[in-house]
């Protein structure tokens, strides 16, 4: 019988609806003071918000009117401790309903349906393409890279009770069930100091341990059982990448030390599951011939973990060089028996190595050009005119730079980390293996010589050339580094040493590419239209010089981050998109709720693996987009990018942000070791701030700007030209312009225009908050055109109630953060009562942790 859509949303309302108001009613047993009555108030609060917001009432009317109608409080401070109250009993509702939803999800979706692993193997079968598979999977993989970025609110304690929840109500232990909520009540949801580097490596090692290890060894056993030969053992087919304590770009608390001491980390967590799934080896493989084998892989193991101060001497080849004399003695002497144990255990190695996950390292490229500024300065390594010399010259002398820098000698921290870190770099290769560090990333590249500066840097570090076993990789961001990448990536393979360089790592360029830049940088449009036009142009270039490039997409959470229906955009690429490797970063939430579980992780590995494959095998379509099709999407970005940079310039716009949106608050909320800045000067300024909060802040506003804007004045002055009907082709026959145009519509539901409709009347911000909405009242109303529906996201019914439900729950959240922002701002004008302002100001940032967690992918 074949799934339905209908059967997924039928599921949800009994497994997460029903029983999130089932389940409800246990809060109040919730160890708060007055809880019975908490709950009872909320609810009224809720339908005066939704009365309230109908009669175009402000937040601040909206609580005032509660307050004065349904309590006898008069005090604020007696208020705020009410509005306190609301926020905690929020923050739990919203644990329980990620918590239902985790665990409804292999029954909500369709775990073989189109996109999945069985599905693949199904089209593979029917078509008798295995020979194609096989040589496809000799050199494609997929790559996630878990990073650290500051969009993750739940504290670990508060993830693993949605992970325990999850698993009481999939086994309908109601007792379990109290119990964790219980527990919820006691457990902090805010974190009193920030993490340091090192803290949030072992929250993500955590997902590493207990979710990726489990779910990639299950996709590949799967694939090896359906095809015994298709897997080259030279390519693990999936990949792990690990930021937090390699990215360093704009975080100054990440250090070398640092980095080692991940490093470390992720090996001592790897030995660790090999360790225990040895052990459950130990328990079957008790024949002749094996046991003994076993036991001492077994204590070999136990040795590298539990003896303090011992580095393991044991190596990836060992381990599997043991397994499979293991597994030749099943066959052979004991019929296969429990062979698949040991086929799993040599899948996951295999995937994993001594290293986990890749960690790489990550720096802007004006620390680069400061440290050889410095370094030519004191070491004489360098001309001591170094730093007024063309570009040119200064490539010419940085390929051919030899010695070995002493961070010693340098007092600026910044520039002694810069030189550290490439001998850590050279550390961890020995103690992990090559593929345990690897990889150099440059943020905000836009020129030839940033690549060649931190190849220059590894030279001067006491690297050389014919040994250098790390990948350079240029990340390319705003719209005009995009623009100019092919140009840049062009001259750098027309340089006969870096050149050399990539020949000896396998004539491979890996360059990456962010999205969250480029959204805020030129809008949700432009930004998409820009990264794919510089694919296609970095392509083309690429094999122009017979470089295989492989594309790392730097994505967040939401669309405005190139999150969204992510597997959609790659299985929408034509031939004229490299499509060796898929490589992407999984931010903060999009870890829980994307990779939170095995089941998730699981279903959302595959989708990228099959969109893929499928393109290879299955797909005819040689370009992903036809000439016409290219000149239109071209006017709707220009259109668009007009549109936005008009917004960008409103001489209120970033002031407006400012002071409406809790933006000015995110540094506190201690949610990460990065700054929201990349500078540490008092003033404001647009290109200083980071993606994250900018996006964010829009998100917390219900205003979700980064999502949709310019969208719609695009889409009407090409109907407006005369060409809807060429658009609406584009639509219909486009799945990449579909894709963006459906990540555009999850992007407005989530939007709430009510929320702050008293600025439309502001002196101030009256005219910039009318212009947003217009934008999004344009952009709906010819999205709905084009689709033929009758309201947004229409054909995702699931996540469309999904996100009904969780922006109804945190709706009093967001009008109490409102009415703070208002009573904050009032204070700090007065200057009157600094007491209340702090109060205020915590109830703001408490208000932003439940709004962001419930809207799941939002920053």
């Amino acid at each position: 019988m074949n799934y339905q859509p209908s059967q997924g949303l039928q599921q949800f309302k009994n497994l997460v609806g029903i029983k999130f108001q089932l389940y409800n009613s246990l809060f109040t047993s919730l160890p708060f003071h007055r809880i019975e009555k908490t709950g009872i108030m909320l609810s009224l609060l809720l339908t005066i918000c939704e009365e309230g917001y109908m009669k175009k009432q402000s937040p601040e009317q909206i609580l005032e009117e509660f307050f004065k109608k349904h309590t006898a409080l008069a005090g604020e401070r007696e208020r705020a401790d009410v509005l306190f109250r609301f926020v905690q009993y929020v923050e739990r509702q919203i644990v329980l309903f990620d918590a239902l939803e985790d665990a409804a999800f292999r029954n909500v979706n369709d775990m073989g349906g189109p996109g999945t692993l069985k599905h693949l193997i199904s089209e593979v079968i029917q078509t008798n393409k295995e020979e194609e598979l096989t040589e496809k999977l000799k050199d494609y993989s997929v790559r996630i890279v878990l990073t650290a970025h500051p969009t993750q609110f739940y504290p670990g304690p508060v993830l693993g009770i949605i992970n325990d929840l999850s698993r009481a109500v999939i086994e309908n232990n109601a007792a379990d069930i109290n119990l964790y909520l219980q527990q919820l009540g006691k457990t902090p949801f805010l974190k009193k100091q920030k993490p340091t580097p090192y803290d949030e490596a072992i929250s993500l090692i955590w997902y590493l341990e207990n979710v990726f290890y489990h779910a990639c060894g299950r996709i590949i056993s799967t694939l090896r059982e359906q095809f015994p030969h298709v897997l080259d053992a030279r390519n693990p087919v999936l990949k792990m990448g690990f930021w937090p304590g390699g990215d360093r770009d704009g975080n100054p608390f990440v250090k070398s030390e640092t980095t080692l001491r991940v490093a470390e980390a992720l090996q001592g967590a790897i030995i660790r599951c090999y360790y225990f799934d040895v052990r459950r080896l130990k328990r079957r493989l008790t024949f002749k011939g094996v046991d003994v084998l076993v036991a001492e892989l077994e204590q070999k193991l136990y040795n590298s973990i539990f003896i303090p101060n011992q580095r393991t001497d044991l190596t990836k080849e060992e381990i599997l060089s043991v397994l499979v004399q293991i597994k030749e003695i099943i066959i052979y002497q004991h019929n296969g028996l429990f062979l698949h144990l040991v086929d799993g255990l040599i899948s996951k190695v295999m995937i994993f190595g001594l290293y986990f996950a890749t960690l790489d390292v990550r720096q802007d490229s004006s620390v680069h050009g400061n440290a050889l500024n410095a370094i030519a300065s004191t070491e004489g390594l360098l001309p001591a005119d170094y730093a007024s010399l063309p570009d040119s010259k200064k490539i010419d002398l940085l390929t051919s730079a030899s010695g070995r820098v002493d961070p010693g000698h340098f007092e600026d921290e910044l520039i002694k980390d810069t030189i550290d870190s490439i001998d850590a770099i050279r550390t961890i290769q020995q103690l992990n293996g090559e593929d345990g560090c690897s990889r150099y990333i440059i943020s905000q590249c836009n020129s030839a010589l940033n690549v060649i500066e931190v190849f220059g840097l590894f030279l001067l570090g006491g690297w050389k050339k014919e040994e250098l076993s790390v990948d350079i990789v240029p990340l390319f961001e705003t719209v005009d580094d995009l623009r100019s990448a092919a140009a840049v990536m062009k001259e750098l393979y027309e340089n006969e040493t870096y050149r050399a360089h990539l020949g000896r790592r396998g004539d491979t360029q890996t360059i990456m590419l962010g999205f969250s830049d480029g959204t805020k940088d030129g809008g949700y449009l432009m930004a998409n239209w820009a990264i794919y036009k510089a694919k296609e142009e970095l392509t083309r270039i690429s094999k122009q010089y017979d470089v295989d490039v492989v594309f790392f997409d730097g994505r967040g959470g939401p669309p405005a981050r190139g999150g969204g229906k992510t597997h959609k955009f790659y299985a929408s690429m034509g031939k004229n998109i490299a499509n060796k490797q898929i490589q992407l970063t999984i931010q903060g939430q999009t870890v829980s709720s994307n990779f939170g579980t095995i089941d998730t992780a699981q279903f959302n590995f595959e989708q990228l693996l099959h969109a893929g494959i499928s393109n290879d095998l299955f797909s005819t379509k040689d370009i992903t987009l036809e000439c016409d099709e290219e000149c239109l999407l071209q006017e709707l970005s220009e259109a668009s990018y007009k549109a936005y940079t008009e917004l960008k310039g409103h001489p209120y716009f970033l002031q407006y942000l400012n002071e409406v949106s809790p933006l000015r608050f995110y540094n506190e909320t201690n949610i990460a070791s990065r700054p929201t800045k990349r500078k540490s000067s008092g003033r404001l300024e647009l290109k200083d701030l980071r993606a994250i909060p900018y996006v964010g802040s829009w998100s917390q506003l219900k205003q979700n700007v980064t999502g949709y804007y310019g969208v719609g004045a695009a889409l009407q002055k090409l109907d407006q030209a005369g060409k809807w009907q060429e658009v609406k082709h584009l639509y219909d026959n486009s799945p990449f312009f579909k894709t963006l145009l459906d990540n555009c519509e999850m992007a407005m539901k989530k939007c709430f225009f009510p929320l702050t409709e008293h600025f439309s009347g502001h002196p101030v911000y009256g005219e910039l908050w009318t212009m947003i909405y217009n934008e999004f009242e344009l952009t709906k109303r010819y999205i709905l055109r084009l689709s033929g529906k009758n309201e947004l996201m229409a054909d995702y019914p699931v996540e469309q109630l999904s996100i009904q439900m969780r922006e109804r729950i945190c709706l009093p959240l967001s009008t109490i953060q409102q009415y703070a922002l208002t009573k904050f701002q009032e204070l700090e004008k007065s200057g009157d009562n600094k007491a209340m302002k702090e109060v205020y100001e915590k109830l703001i940032i408490r208000a932003s942790f439940g709004i962001i967690n419930a809207a799941r992918n939002s920053a």
